[in-house]
């Protein structure tokens, strides 16, 4: 079985191991935080909210790792090194800057290209307005809602490789942005090699081939 367990430190000989749930956009109810929290105290884990909206649980003993898996009876995180990693949603129906409640179309992607194998690995923000919470331009594509529609902006990464993520398009309704997303991925799975970010590949072919090549299908 895999406990999908990361090592995270090794103190005289001694291994602790860390696992994260997946849970949606970082929306969590209280049951599943009072579960969190019971099973993390069995075994004497340590909790770490991290920036990508998810709860890890560390400092935990590597035999242990099947019996909380049991115990939590959720999903991991993230299942493969080169797939969709998470959909960061920001409180947009919630918050009064929102100029669109972005949340459903952050769960509909989150439901459709979660787990979703990649060339590489890929991450996916969704904001309701130009603040862009949630780092939305790190992000290897995201959606940001504004007054005269919705943005779809695609080759962000942070890290050792920093870059801002470039506008497709914009002026967008719902339907169309979330298309456009298929899109983008449609030709990234097609064209891109295997391992190469989607921030590597936009600037392997140039953004203005990337850009044309993707409305192009998007239009058809």
């Amino acid at each position: 079985m895999n406990t999908y367990g990361n090592l995270q430190k090794i103190y005289d000989g001694k291994r602790t191991y860390a696992i994260t749930p997946h849970i949606r956009g970082g929306f969590v109810t209280p049951d599943t935080l009072e579960k969190i929290a019971k099973v993390a105290r069995k075994y004497n884990g340590v909790l770490k909210i991290t920036s990508g909206q998810r709860i890890l649980i560390t400092n935990l003993q590597q035999e242990d790792l099947e019996d909380i898996w049991k115990e939590l009876n959720m999903e991991p995180a993230v299942k493969s090194q080169n797939s969709v990693k998470n959909v960061e949603i920001c409180p947009a129906g919630f918050c009064k800057r929102s100029k669109y409640n972005t949340i459903g179309m952050g769960t509909k992607l989150s439901k459709k290209y979660q787990w979703m194998e990649m060339p590489c690995r890929t991450k996916i923000g969704v904001a309701g307005c130009r603040n862009a919470c949630g780092s939305i331009y790190a992000k290897d594509i995201g959606i940001i809602a504004d007054k005269n529609g919705i943005m779809v902006v695609a080759g962000g990464s942070a890290g050792y490789n920093p870059r801002i993520a470039d506008i497709i398009e914009k002026d967008l309704n719902e339907k169309e942005a979330l298309l456009l997303v298929d899109c983008i991925f449609d030709y990234y799975k097609e064209k891109a090699e295997e391992g190469e970010k989607l921030s590597f590949f936009i600037d392997r072919i140039g953004i203005d081939k990337f850009r044309d090549d993707v409305v192009d299908i998007f239009k058809k």
